[in-house]
């Protein structure tokens, strides 16, 4: 998918990725792409957080596709809105290149105990 990480901490986190490739049939930028990227930016996030012996796996995600975008690139800002003991929820805003939100995501980890 072309994704490129920037930053990365639990309370903030920001990535990239082309249009090019990602695009549904129409030529514009898939749904699932921005979600693809959102949980895969805030997974990592959460995981940060989760620490040594724990990991965060995702159980709820939801987005709200507000804008299109058929050429460029997509930059997702991922932000932490609760880091608890056992569940992280991060917002991530994705934007064109001009700052114009498309997409918002919403997304929940869970953290458990690695299995050994």
């Amino acid at each position: 998918m072309g994704i490129q990480l920037h930053e990365l901490s639990p309370e903030y986190a920001v990535a990239t990725m082309p249009v090019k490739g990602n695009t549904q049939s129409v030529g514009i930028l898939h749904g699932g792409a921005y979600v693809v990227i959102a949980e895969g930016l805030g997974s990592i996030a959460a995981n940060m957080f989760a620490g040594e012996g724990r990991v965060a796996v995702g159980i709820e995600v939801s987005a709200t596709h507000t804008g299109s975008i058929s050429e460029g690139f997509v930059t997702a800002t991922c932000k932490a809105l609760h880091l608890g003991r056992t569940l992280t929820t991060h917002e991530i805003v994705c934007t064109d290149e001009n700052g114009r939100r498309l997409s918002t995501i919403r997304l929940t980890n869970f953290i458990k105990d690695r299995k050994k």
